[in-house]
């Protein structure tokens, strides 16, 4: 479904990726990892069209959409659940939830998807007048996945959508993508959690300093010594 090849990303005389390639099948969960500072926020940005590469090309569904800006690739199905979650907080639960239904290609059904997403996080649903900045962060997150939702996206990439939340509440979000991976939706996860996100994984890959260095199934990577020792804690 998605199609990376030699991607190069510079913020002024900084490189933060260097020729990355990598493809995302459709209807499974790729994984991301790296250290902090590895490029992998900045290349889903580059997806995304929230930067622009200096070279390589971004290809969806056999499309060359390289530096498409982000209005663009989100009408053409492509969504995401951005880290620190982003929403606006004094906007009610609803209404940050209808902002995402902004896009052409989700307007005509944003009822019956308003209705769907609803049903997947009830608490949501007792919460819709509530404003967004007084939600706990677990609640928060439920809202920017739900609002990723409202734009039927057909891949969603989420960039550390556990990052500051509790245990428990980790946990649930976890669930959550597993949940979404069911009903066919292509995912790409971007999350510190490595062992989490190699277990759900269908296959991974390892950015360093901006590179793609390591590539195999999330089982594969999990038994590797090299992953267990700088990510794994041995």
């Amino acid at each position: 479904m998605l199609e990376v090849e030699a991607l190069s990303l510079f913020y002024g005389d900084m490189q933060a990726l260097d020729q990355v390639s990598l493809t995302v099948p459709e209807r499974q969960i790729t994984a991301i990892v790296g250290a902090n500072g590895a490029g992998k926020t900045s290349l889903i940005r580059a997806i995304a069209g929230i930067h622009r590469p200096s070279s390589g090309r971004v290809r969806y569904a056999g499309q060359d959409i390289t530096g498409w800006p982000s209005h663009r690739t989100v009408n053409l199905g492509i969504g995401q659940v951005a880290e620190g979650r982003q929403l606006f907080p004094t906007l009610t639960v609803r209404e940050n939830l209808e902002l995402g239904a902004a896009v052409p290609r989700a307007r005509q059904a944003a009822r019956r998807t308003l209705d769907d997403v609803l049903a997947l996080f009830p608490r949501l649903a007792e919460r819709q007048t509530q404003l967004a900045g007084t939600l706990s962060g677990g609640e928060q997150q439920m809202v920017a996945i739900g609002r990723c939702l409202m734009g039927q996206p057909d891949l969603i990439m989420f960039d550390e959508p556990s990052l500051g939340l509790a245990p428990a509440v980790v946990q649930d979000v976890f669930r959550i993508i597993r949940d979404l991976a069911a009903r066919g939706l292509t995912l790409v996860l971007v999350e510190q959690n490595v062992r989490a996100s190699l277990t759900l994984a269908h296959q991974a890959y390892v950015l360093e300093t901006g590179r793609i260095v390591l590539h195999g199934t999330g089982a594969d990577l999990l038994a590797d010594d090299g992953v267990r020792r700088a990510y794994l804690g041995g």
